[in-house]
């Protein structure tokens, strides 16, 4: 279950620096060119989805085979898990939905798809296609499990059918999970995994989503969901009650910032097939108070691998600098299409420089 050959802390026994305060209109993001330091025999295929910890460590879940591979703030790897046996190839699997692919033997998660590191320090991770949640310990260690496995009715609003992403509320241990591709929820549940209730339902109108695919809590009581489809984050009390919603061009992750940052950060992917090539449509990070006015952003006008540009978004994660971490599903959506299929660049940092 856990391959891990790395003393623990490493590097990062000091502890972060003290938290930054919020970002403001002058406030300066540089990208870090190289900044993972990925070894050779680690194929991530794409970065998913990207967390930080209390210690700024950054644990990165992905498609390739090590699942999980964690990384200090200076881009050294520190620690790895979820594959026992990662050099011995790929085999094809049917997934619950009758399709068939590729993927590491070995491998714990079926499809990883989202990560989230809560306020103890436990890693949450959303397998969408296994229909699981599983709470870890930083060390792979299972503490406990969400779902069956098997997919609900398609859009039934019972859990789950291709869940996309988990939040955790520091305060009462609460988890939330958007249940995004199979259904249009936000299911709720207690700290021993519980479920408490649900709410949503297809559509566009307040309160109702097309693909919910990033949840964040901010404030005590505040759950802010990534309404994809509909371009637009909505806002709603711990109970499903609606409170306001603001356009984010295809609004795909988010996450609040730590400390005295009382901001929150919206991944924004890019546009359809038929406006391909247009500049200034998604392709950024987006920063944006918690009444929805926007701050900053950052990110190029288009496309690519070059430091400054996203391929494309999936996750988004802020350290106790200030520093911005961007996971992409760039072999999905551009480097499978490229001929020959390649791996592009699907992890990324943004240094907080100024402000």
């Amino acid at each position: 279950m856990i391959r891990s050959g790395f003393a623990p802390g490493g590097p990062l026994s000091t502890g972060p620096t003290t938290s930054v305060g919020p970002a403001t209109p002058d406030t300066v993001y540089e990208p870090v060119p190289y900044w993972a330091k990925v070894p050779h025999g680690v194929w991530l295929r794409e970065a998913t989805s990207v967390a930080v910890d209390s210690e700024d460590r950054v644990y990165v879940f992905n498609r390739g085979n090590m699942p999980v591979v964690v990384f200090d703030r200076d881009g050294n790897l520190v620690d790895m898990w979820g594959n026992d046996t990662p050099f011995a190839g790929t085999e094809l699997f049917e997934d619950p939905y009758g399709n068939t692919m590729p993927r590491w033997k070995g491998c714990r998660f079926q499809r990883a798809h989202a990560l989230t590191v809560d306020h103890e320090d436990h890693l949450w991770l959303v397998d969408d296609i296994g229909n699981r949640v599983t709470k870890t310990d930083r060390k792979g260690n299972t503490l406990l499990t969400l779902g069956t496995g098997r997919p609900s009715g398609f859009q039934s609003g019972n859990p789950f059918n291709r869940p996309t992403d988990v939040a955790v509320s520091p305060r009462t241990g609460d988890v939330f999970v958007t249940d995004g591709y199979g259904n249009s929820r936000v299911h709720r549940y207690d700290a021993e995994g519980r479920h408490l209730g649900s709410w949503g339902e297809p559509g566009s109108a307040e309160g109702r989503f097309s693909l919910p695919h990033g949840i964040a809590l901010f404030g005590d009581d505040a759950v802010i969901v990534c309404d994809r489809e509909n371009h637009r984050v909505q806002v709603f009390c711990l109970d499903g009650a609606f409170r306001t919603s603001w356009h984010v061009h295809r609004a795909v992750a988010v996450c609040a910032g730590r400390g005295a940052d009382t901001h929150v950060y919206v991944a924004e992917q890019g546009p359809p097939p038929v406006q391909y090539g247009v500049p200034g449509l998604g392709h950024k990070i987006q920063i944006y108070d918690r009444a929805g006015r926007r701050v900053t952003g950052f990110g190029a006008d288009l496309p690519g691998e070059g430091p400054d540009q996203f391929n494309w978004l999936h996750s988004v994660a802020v350290d106790s600098e200030g520093s911005v971490y961007a996971a992409e599903v760039s072999y999905v959506e551009v480097g499978s299409k490229l001929t020959p299929p390649r791996e592009l660049v699907s992890l990324r940092k943004w240094r907080r420089v100024r402000g």
